[in-house]
């Protein structure tokens, strides 16, 4: 498929989402929509994919909702943004959320409104120190979407998430590490190389049960201790009978590393 707003490429296991509208520091538009979740969908696909990474072209990660953008309708007297979160952004989050391989946002400069959200819900957030973190949409009106209200106290507790939400301060990356938005700030002048070691780390891990972690610590929220348990020995049957783990229980035993291939 020929994409007009993103790039995407496969290369040993890493697959790599661009949103490419760099004039536009990346923001969504309809178009951007269609092509992002035709790339999930062929990752989705293609089992010899190990690792998505999502990063932006140019100077920004994503600055969310294009307002100009006449498909969204969003520049009409009264435009239905509910039904552009639920036609758009909904079924992106969940699709990112449902992925079989783990996700890794590589936010390259600024990640604002949806883009915040987008990079928030990747399994793992690695960005450069010039890079900020912004949920503006109080500076005209809205609310966090794109899961942001269920993302941000999770990741930082009530009190952060609500000052973020409520007064639309950026957030340097460097303060977003230490607060444990994300999983680590990069000098910008080592970015790429660490992205691309993260990732290729990754290809090279037991993807269904870095997906099972993903989907335990997820569910956790909503289980009592015992439902919880009952969830992971459910998930630790399944991955008991998997190739990967018979793969690393004897490469332990041989003192060697392991050659897992996600099945």
């Amino acid at each position: 498929m020929n994409f007009q707003h993103i790039l995407f490429d496969i290369a040993d296991g890493v697959a790599r989402l661009t949103l490419n509208r760099p004039d536009k520091l990346n923001s969504f538009v309809g178009a951007m929509h269609t092509q992002v979740r035709a790339a999930l969908a062929q990752v989705q696909a293609d089992e010899s994919i190990r690792v998505l990474v999502l990063t932006g072209a140019g100077r920004a990660f994503c600055a969310g909702q294009d307002l100009a953008d006449p498909d969204m309708a969003v520049g009409h007297l009264k435009p239905d943004i509910g039904a552009v979160v639920e036609q758009y952004y909904k079924p992106l989050i969940l699709a990112l959320q449902d992925l079989r391989v783990p996700t890794l946002a590589a936010v390259n400069g600024a990640a604002a409104g949806a883009g915040c959200s987008l990079a928030l819900a990747c399994d793992l957030v690695v960005a450069t120190r010039s890079a900020y973190f912004l949920q503006a949409f109080s500076k005209i009106g809205l609310m966090p979407d794109t899961g942001g209200t269920w993302l941000l106290p999770q990741r930082v507790g009530m009190a952060r998430a609500m000052g973020l939400a409520l007064l639309a301060d950026k957030l340097s990356a460097d303060q977003a590490e230490q607060w444990g938005l994300i999983w680590k700030a990069v000098p910008d002048a080592e970015f790429g190389p660490a992205v691309a070691q993260l990732a290729a780390q990754l290809a090279q891990m037991p993807t269904r049960a870095l997906v099972a972690t993903r989907a335990a610590m997820h569910a956790a929220p909503s289980h009592t201790l015992e439902q919880q348990l009952n969830f992971e020995a459910g998930f630790m049957r399944e991955l008991g009978w998997r190739d990967d783990f018979k793969e690393g229980v004897t490469a332990f035993q041989q003192k060697r590393a392991p050659r897992f291939t996600g099945h």
